[in-house]
């Protein structure tokens, strides 16, 4: 049986990073950051570009789930409402794939720094910090294996998640 990991959280709570190592710790391993789906300049928000998107990661999860090589899958994006989890899900063909959904959740003082970081490296400029704050509440409604990364260091997150899986 493959597994699908679907990690969720706000901007700047750490999914990439901890997808990325996650990836290095699983057999026959690939993942896709949903943000690489919707990298486009003018970053323009609409209902073409969100059906887009939306066609972009079904089409390449379902690419990874029919691969004979791959068996586990590690999907990352923000992932904020039940109906966008629910809707990826019910367009793949999941008949032998376990399905993990989790969501990285932490205080406001730590999503806070983190995102710190990221304004003064010039990743992200500072109206990241409401929108994100924002976006927070929302997870805690969701179906999914929550954790808490405020006090955990990138490996004890990791390993919370492998133990979960």
């Amino acid at each position: 049986m493959k597994r699908l990991i679907m990690i969720g959280g706000t901007m700047g709570v750490g999914k990439t990073t901890i997808s990325q190592l996650l990836k290095k710790k699983l057999d026959c391993c690939v993942m896709l950051d949903g943000d690489w789906c919707w990298d486009m300049h003018p970053f323009v928000v609409n209902d073409d570009t969100k059906a887009m998107v939306m066609n972009n990661i079904v089409y390449q999860l379902q690419s990874f789930i029919d691969c004979s090589v791959i068996e586990n899958i590690v999907f990352c994006w923000v992932l904020y409402e039940q109906e966008i989890i629910d809707e990826i899900c019910q367009r793949l063909d999941l008949s032998n794939v376990q399905v993990y959904p989790i969501s990285l959740v932490c205080d406001k003082k730590t999503l806070k720094e983190h995102l710190q970081k990221d304004i003064e490296l010039g990743i992200r400029n500072e109206s990241v910090i409401e929108r994100s704050l924002e976006r927070l509440q929302h997870y805690h409604k969701l179906t999914t294996h929550q954790i808490n990364i405020s006090a955990l260091s990138q490996e004890e997150i990791v390993g919370q998640i492998l133990d979960y899986i």
